[in-house]
């Protein structure tokens, strides 16, 4: 039952911008990262970044407070093909406010549903978030 609580509204900005971010047609890493702006219990844009590394990722992102990330890579495979799969990953780290991760936390499947994503990580540390790490599970 609990998996249901919505506990921040997603705005019709947001949920246009996910389906916007879905559907661009560039070919390049990109990051639209979201967070809880607790005050109005609410899902806002944090930053839209073009053309981002993990590791430029992973510099931009808060090392004590929560985020929501829909990640597009461009994936180079064995073979020479190129794939652009895109994810969604739950930042949390574990020294962040309770209050904050309870709000996340609640939100995640709600915004998970919004941005049709099946490829869901979690991170708890920013230093998990690595190129390799991001290969290694989409290659599952």
């Amino acid at each position: 039952m609990s998996s249901n609580v919505k506990v921040c509204d997603i705005e019709d900005d947001v949920k246009e911008e996910l389906k916007k971010f879905r559907f661009r047609k560039n070919k390049n890493n990109a990051a639209l990262i979201l967070k809880v702006v607790r005050e109005r219990q609410k899902i806002c844009i944090d930053e839209l970044l073009e053309d981002i590394t993990i590791d430029e990722l992973q510099d931009s992102l808060p090392s004590h407070q929560p985020r929501y990330i829909v990640y597009s890579y461009k994936m180079e495979h064995a073979d020479g093909r190129l794939s652009y799969p895109m994810c969604f990953i739950y930042y949390t780290p574990r020294d962040s406010q309770m209050e904050l991760q309870i709000m996340y936390a609640g939100t995640k499947l709600a915004l998970q549903k919004e941005a049709d994503l099946t490829r869901v990580y979690e991170v708890r540390e920013l230093d998990e978030l690595t190129e390799d790490w991001l290969k290694e599970k989409l290659s599952r």
